[in-house]
């Protein structure tokens, strides 16, 4: 007898077909001609020079500013990645249990910056933290603080960032906490756990996989950012998108700019690919303990 979900599949395919097609030709034939044009070699003259060199990716390993680059960019990601988690969790959470009639309204606030582009809003932050900003005139009228100038630093793009991909963090972990039953939480209750114990050791252990692909979709985005690190980092402060457009655009090296990128990719994909493995084997081991 055949089973019904390879059936299913099978009827599946013709309509997966088209889709699947389309990807391929759209994603893997660019990154095709990419992964091409990071093994030729460099020439001001001519732009680019057909060979099958490693010297680009050497050129990045060996020199200590891009790797540099490569470290600041995976330690704002991690940092936006967890300060996301940390506000968005408690938002998430209280808005899948909420039963007001305004659940929609609190829905709608918080994805309503998803309706301003990220140059606007980051226009926005570079008011706020600039020399002279609304965040300066208040901290010197009201509170008589010292002068703060926070444009161009490391704080401000993970401010930045943070204020863009937090919308992104909160519907996907809403989405994860609805798909819990409440009851869980009534029964951890009624034998006498804290509501934060009652979400530290039931809820949170089944929303763990769920929290993991908030986490990576964040860090995906932080890693990938162009214009917050571009508007309020400033010249100094570097991130692997931002450069990867420098060296396309200012200095037309379009062979050492495709590696940067596969280099940017992989590097993603290696430390997703390590969370989604670790994660869930810790969560496995405490769960059997």
């Amino acid at each position: 007898m055949p089973d019904p979900a390879q059936t299913e599949v099978r009827a599946a395919l013709p309509l997966l077909a088209p889709a699947t097609l389309l990807v391929v030709i759209m994603l893997l034939g660019p990154l095709a001609l990419l992964a091409r044009f990071s093994l030729n070699r460099f020439d001001p003259t001519q732009i680019m020079v057909a060979a099958m060199t490693p010297a680009n990716y050497a050129r990045f390993f060996t020199d200590p500013f891009y790797r540099d680059v490569l470290a600041t960019t995976v330690r704002v990601s991690a940092v936006v990645t967890v300060a996301c988690l940390l506000f968005g969790l408690p938002m998430a959470w209280r808005l899948a249990r909420s039963t007001s009639r305004f659940k929609s309204v609190w829905l709608t606030l918080i994805i309503l910056p998803l309706f301003i582009g990220a140059v606007t809003r980051t226009s926005g932050w570079m008011i706020l933290f600039a020399r002279g900003g609304m965040l300066d005139i208040v901290l010197t009228r009201l509170f008589h603080a010292r002068p703060v100038d926070l444009m161009f630093t490391e704080d401000a793009v993970i401010a930045g960032i943070v204020s863009i991909n937090l919308p992104f963090t909160v519907l996907a972990l809403q989405s994860v906490f609805e798909g819990i039953d409440p009851r869980l939480e009534e029964a951890a209750a009624s034998m006498g756990a804290a509501p934060s114990r009652a979400f530290r050791r039931v809820v949170l252990p089944l929303a763990l996989p769920g929290v993991l692909i908030a986490a990576v979709l964040c860090f995906i985005l932080c890693m990938n950012a162009f214009a917050t690190p571009l508007l309020l980092g400033g010249p100094r402060f570097h991130m692997m998108a931002p450069l990867i457009y420098w060296e396309f655009t200012n200095n037309n090296n379009w062979p050492f700019a495709a590696a940067l990128a596969f280099i940017l990719m992989a590097t993603t994909l290696a430390l997703s690919g390590l969370a989604n493995l670790l994660i869930p084997r810790r969560y496995r081991i405490g769960r059997g303990r």
